[in-house]
């Protein structure tokens, strides 16, 4: 009878029990996870036996890189976590360049991968990379579990942390002992991480500082960046935009977030960015700065952008804040609080005194009309990727998602495609990854299933990670791609062109004779098109867009020697833009 009890006793606890694998699926699930990207291997090969029976949908990619850049695109469209997995060494490192990029464009992943044996950690075993380390400079926060029992909560601190604050990923490397030991379950219901406690409200006089700055200011300008997207305050920023009436300028990483149509919009400032928006900044008298960074892209030469302006700058991470630019005033908070709280703000500020800025769109209105983005037609009859891009955007219009890599096509895809909403433009804007777009839109389309995808592409970046339409083709995620083929690194090659005396060292690529890339495509599993007249551009975009059941790759055959204007070199002054003297004869940056 006491046998009995004892090896009931012992049965019951056993039973209570689960493997470190099981908790980790265990505690995705909790963490409302729906789908991961990964691959598996020896390290992380405990943890693939329950996702065999989890309801988590698992897309098995061809690459790593593949699977933490889906991670990306799915959080960029949803606002959810992204999650990507991987096993230890080799498939730990491909996850670097997709989690540097994520670290860049505060993208919230969660990044679980395997790691060897506790006992064998620091002895250089098969397979052993200290990703830990190696990730630290790039991630929020990371994690090395040897502990079963600390997979649960490390997973829902992982989620927290990367989804709270300023958005960002998170690494969570389990050792394979760990997932292979018993451990009892228990998800924390509730967090509190000591240390970090993201300030979600304003400070109130920071904001009444800012509302008397708006109200006294003869040349206002809102500077917006992607970080009004990941507040979901784009309603919020309509609003008070339309209340003080200034120009707006939306960064590379922010467009979308105010309508291109808006009578109030100027453009994307930058390097690239229109004339209208480069100039507003400079010559303005307060920025009203919000989700920015004043990245180097924006500023180009630092000591002399906007050199009269005065400086309102709101962003929920402090370490932002005056650290390229002095803050006259600052706030740190959640964007969407803080917007919120400057409209009734302003109000109370504009029935005591509202400065005039009738002068002030006039001098901008001047500039838009005079200089509007535009673009030449090849003198050769040759296809302009300007058109081809512009066309996109036209026939697919603005519910589209719209998914580039790195380079010319990025450029072009920000000037040509008219975005009206926030969420619909994805780049790898900090980091500049080439080979970013093919699997961000897969993990875009997951995301939204019901929304036409378009990886606008350079041929450069397209060769990087097309095998990812493999798992597109086998898991029916139906993205469209559009190779931009200058068969040329088309960016490098525009530098080589104004900079080194056309010296083209290395960036011819020959794409337009190998491989084909609708062969190509095709092999893959996917549908295989190709242009290279004008006139066929609206019917084969027409056509990759009917195609809903399967992906589809247009290789349209474009002039080489296009370039992305307007353009300021690099470590140069925003007052030294330049455009091309045939689309603006009249052009001089001195009248600036």
């Amino acid at each position: 009878m006491g046998l009995e009890r004892i090896v009931g006793k012992e049965w019951t606890k056993m039973a209570s029990e689960i493997t470190g694998a099981q908790a980790l699926v265990n505690a995705l699930e909790d963490s409302g996870v729906d789908v991961m990207f990964g691959i598996p291997g020896g390290a992380i090969l405990p943890a693939y036996d329950p996702i065999f029976d989890s309801k988590i949908r698992h897309i098995l990619v061809r690459h790593e890189q593949g699977a933490g850049h889906a991670a990306t695109g799915y959080a960029q469209v949803t606002g959810r976590v992204g999650v990507c997995i991987a096993t230890s060494g080799p498939g730990a490192t491909n996850l670097v360049t997709p989690i540097a990029d994520a670290q860049m464009d505060s993208v919230p992943i969660v990044a679980i991968t395997g790691q060897v044996p506790s006992a064998a950690i620091g002895t250089d075993a098969f397979q052993e990379a200290d990703i830990r380390g190696i990730t630290m400079p790039v991630t929020k926060h990371n994690y090395l579990i040897t502990d079963p029992a600390q997979i649960p909560r490390a997973i829902a601190e992982a989620f927290y942390i990367a989804s709270s604050g300023r958005p960002g990923p998170v690494l969570v490397d389990i050792a394979k002992d760990a997932l292979q030991k018993m451990t009892s379950y228990n998800y924390p219901k509730k967090l509190t991480l000591l240390g970090y406690s993201p300030q979600i409200e304003p400070n109130s006089e920071a904001i009444r500082d800012a509302a008397s700055l708006i109200a006294q200011s003869s040349k206002p300008i809102f500077y917006i960046g992607g970080g009004v997207i990941k507040a979901n305050a784009a309603k919020e920023l309509l609003a008070l935009a339309e209340l003080v009436g200034a120009p707006v300028v939306t960064t590379l990483m922010a467009r979308g977030a105010f309508p291109d149509s808006h009578s109030q919009h100027l453009g994307m400032p930058g390097m690239h960015g229109t004339v209208a928006a480069v100039t507003g900044l400079q010559k303005a008298d307060l920025l009203i700065t919000l989700g920015a960074r004043f990245d180097d892209r924006v500023t180009g030469k630092l000591s002399t952008f906007a050199p009269n302006a005065k400086i309102i700058h709101a962003d929920i991470d402090p370490a932002e804040i005056g650290k390229n630019r002095y803050a006259d005033v600052p706030i740190i908070g959640d964007l969407g609080p803080i917007i919120r709280a400057l409209i009734p703000a302003v109000k109370a500020e504009f029935a005591k005194n509202k400065a005039d800025i009738t002068q002030w769109w006039k001098q901008m209105n001047s500039l838009r009309q005079k200089y509007p983005l535009g673009y030449n037609q090849p003198s050769d009859g040759s296809l302009s990727p300007q058109y081809v891009i512009e066309r996109i955007g036209a026939i697919t219009g603005p519910d589209g998602i719209y998914v580039a890599g790195v380079g010319q096509h990025q450029m072009w895809a920000s000037q040509f495609v008219k975005y009206e909403k926030p969420r619909t433009w994805l780049n790898s804007g900090g980091l500049g990854t080439m080979g970013y777009a093919v699997p961000a839109a897969m993990g875009a389309k997951v995301g939204a299933p019901d929304t036409p995808v378009w990886a606008i592409d350079g041929d450069g970046c397209f060769q990087m990670t097309n095998q990812e339409l493999v798992t597109c083709a086998l898991n029916d995620i139906p993205i469209k791609v559009a190779v931009i083929n200058n068969e040329s690194l088309g960016m490098v090659r525009q530098w080589q062109t104004l900079f080194y005396k056309e010296r083209y060292s290395n960036t011819d690529l020959h794409s337009k004779r190998i491989p084909d890339f609708a062969k190509l495509a095709e092999a893959m599993g996917c549908v295989g098109l190709r242009c290279e007249s004008k006139g066929d551009v609206d019917k084969i975009i027409k056509e990759a867009n009917a195609i809903n059941d399967a992906p589809v790759v247009v290789d349209f055959s474009v002039h080489r020697d296009a370039m992305v204007w307007p353009m300021v070199a690099a470590g140069t002054s925003n007052d030294d833009i330049l455009i091309a003297k045939e689309m603006a004869p009249d052009w001089d940056s001195q009248e600036l």
